[in-house]
């Protein structure tokens, strides 16, 4: 997904109560002792919002359990601060209504330190029917507004280990303000082209980290927004997708920096662009620094490095001003493969605010089509050039 707006879900004077917490076994809260049926008929989010209020006012370590079976929910949204540490193991499946549309995230969870999402389970978000709708970033008036299927804000020490996230109406997840937070092993599926099914989205966020991912769906598989720092992504397997995506950045008035991401040891596979950092023209200012793609593998992939400073989706722009955002210290090193285009590295900086400090080293990619061989464009940046790139840039 390419943009998203935060201003309804920042509290600049949002505060977490904290504590120590004694390495004790959790209390276990079963959904079916608060009414829930694995029948995939009755609705129980009312069961999941009574466990997690006994849950979270309990002493200690709790853990909210979602057992096999198959079950039906609407929207959950759950809040903290709580008394401990708090887990939700999904040991079933959980499915939203197929019609479920409003509201901005389907399970929703706020304000909480020390929370846990587990299980080798399955949220499934039942989205095919919101697809075929109108994008609303294309035609908001036209278009239905679906829920997200996991919303994480404000979050300090979260894991999100092993569950699936599948076939999501709208992005499948999205960390907003959160602090030190994990996904392992975290699974995403969406088919390609389902619409704006970002993978994982993350803004004004620090110290997220996300590693041995597997990521299929019809947009970014993970997508960064603005306030993002401190975020690592290793071994994660992209694809179908968008490939993963700084940005864009400079829409909006006020937008935080972006800093410290580093990318490594990931394979795209068949996606529509690569590794990929994006901004609007004119618009606002804004800086991206200190960002580091290696060890990447690429096998068919469109585009497979990019940084696209005129970036105009629907052409609702004015592309005649250059980008205002700041791109520095920026590096792509020891990126390998096969792309589906001739251009596999594309740098289009901006005019007003050159890239600096911007390396490529040791890109490996080649192109076997009619347009070949593979090529590279660098506008508006002197890249420092380490070892075999595309012929091109200088």
């Amino acid at each position: 997904m390419d943009d998203i707006t935060y201003g309804t879900f920042w509290e600049s004077n949002f505060s977490l109560e904290h504590s120590t917490f004694p390495n004790t076994e959790p209390a276990v809260f079963d959904i079916t002792k608060f009414g829930a049926a694995p029948d995939g008929k009755a609705d129980a989010s009312k069961a999941i919002a009574d466990a997690w209020k006994e849950a979270c006012a309990a002493a200690g370590s709790s853990k909210i359990l979602i057992p096999a079976g198959k079950f039906l929910a609407g929207i959950v949204n759950v809040t903290g601060p709580c008394k401990g540490a708090i887990e939700v193991e999904v040991q079933g499946t959980v499915q939203a209504p197929p019609e479920l549309t409003g509201g901005d995230g389907w399970f929703n969870f706020n304000h909480i330190d020390q929370f846990t999402l587990s299980g080798k389970g399955t949220l499934d978000g039942q989205g095919q029917v919101a697809w075929k709708g109108v994008s609303c970033d294309k035609d908001p008036k036209s278009c239905k507004k679906h829920p997200m299927n996991i919303r994480f804000n404000f979050i300090t020490k979260g894991l999100v280990r092993d569950i699936t996230s599948l076939n999501s109406k709208y992005f499948h997840v999205n960390v907003l303000g959160c602090d030190d937070f994990t996904f392992e092993g975290f699974k995403v599926s969406t088919p390609e082209g389902s619409l704006n099914t970002d993978g994982i989205h993350i803004g004004r966020s620090k110290g997220v980290t996300i590693s041995n991912a597997k990521i299929g769906t019809g947009d970014d598989c993970i997508s960064i927004g603005d306030g993002t720092e401190n975020l690592k992504i290793t071994k994660v397997a992209c694809g179908p997708g968008h490939g993963i995506s700084i940005g864009s950045l400079g829409k909006y008035e006020n937008e935080d920096p972006v800093s410290g991401i580093t990318v490594s040891d990931c394979t795209l596979t068949g996606t529509t662009n690569g590794v990929r950092i994006k901004t609007w023209p004119a618009m606002f200012p804004n800086t991206a620094t200190n960002i580091h793609f290696q060890d990447i593998t690429m096998e068919n992939v469109s585009n497979p490095i990019i940084v696209d400073q005129m970036y105009c989706p629907w052409n609702k722009c004015n592309k005649k001003e250059p980008s205002k955002v700041k791109i520095s210290d920026v590096s792509f090193k020891n990126i390998k493969g096969t792309s589906a285009t001739a251009l596999t590295v594309q740098l289009i900086c901006s005019s007003g605010v050159p890239c600096e400090k911007v390396e490529l080293a040791n890109i490996d990619l080649t192109y076997s089509g009619p347009e070949g061989p593979a090529k590279s464009e660098c506008i508006d940046v002197k890249p420092t050039i380490v070892g075999k790139i595309p012929e091109g840039c200088k």
